[in-house]
Formats: C-alpha cells, structure tokens, sequence
C-alpha cells in the first residue's frame, strides 16, 4: 500500500514539474486529472510552450508560466499574494480544458488569445485575471 501511495505521489509530482515552483503549491490536486497521455503533453505544452513532439504544435509564447511572471510583475508586490494563486488556479483550470481531446474541450486556441487579451487590456491584473476566470467558467459551463 505504502508502495502504491508513493508512486502515486511520484507521479503528481512529475505532473507538475514544468510547472512554474511558485504554482505548484497554488494547485487543487484533486483537480489535476488527464482523460489521455497525449492530454497531459498538451497540458505541457500550455504551461511551457514546448511542443514536445506534439501534432500541430507551434512551440513558444504564449505560455502560462510566462503569463503569470507578467502578471506578477504588473501585479506589484502589493497584490502578489491575491494575485499568485489566483492566477495559478486559472492557469489549471484553463489549461486542462484546453489540453483536452477537441472532440470534447470547451476551450479552444482562439479562447486563449482571447483570454491573453484581456489580461493584457486589464489596467488591474487582479481584476483581469478575476475577469478571465469568469469567461472561462462561462465557457466550461456550456
């Protein structure tokens, strides 16, 4: 049993390996959940920019991990703690419905871009990321 429990810790820890250190405590682990390997890899891909051999992939920015150092930085030192998990948890919230099977996703790449945009016409990050998070809902909700 004790043997099972740490392969199982071992694996949700690698799960988030590529995740930015100060994210991974942000987590729901509970939530952390792929339908597919190739699920996972797209979740990667979302947090790194790194295709890893995908189909179709186009590597680079944007990545979560980037998005939320700019966040931060915008942010400021006065709404880092707010904003860090925050923005962590919508980062896995996003990211593992994106990562999914198109059959099936209810977020698609163009919703991405949306959703950066938005950041991005934020004047508030805070307020930008509580925005993002209520259109994606929406979006999971349908």
């Amino acid at each position: 049993m004790a043997l099972v429990l740490a392969c199982g810790l071992a694996s949700a820890a690698q799960a988030q390996d590529y995740v930015r250190a100060d994210c991974r405590t942000q987590f729901d682990p509970a939530a952390l959940r792929f339908d597919t390997a190739l699920h996972q890899r797209w979740y990667r891909r979302f947090w790194t920019g790194d295709c890893d051999h995908l189909p179709l992939c186009f590597a680079g920015s944007p990545n979560w991990n980037d998005i939320v150092g700019k966040l931060l930085v915008r942010g400021g030192a006065a709404e880092r703690t707010a904003l860090l998990p925050k923005a962590c948890r919508l980062g896995q919230m996003i990211g593992l419905e994106w990562a999914r099977d198109k059959k099936i996703r209810r977020i698609d790449t163009g919703d991405l871009r949306a959703f950066k945009g938005q950041l991005e016409a934020s004047g508030d990050a805070l307020r930008g990321v509580e925005r993002v998070e209520a259109s994606a809902r929406a979006k999971m909700a349908r």
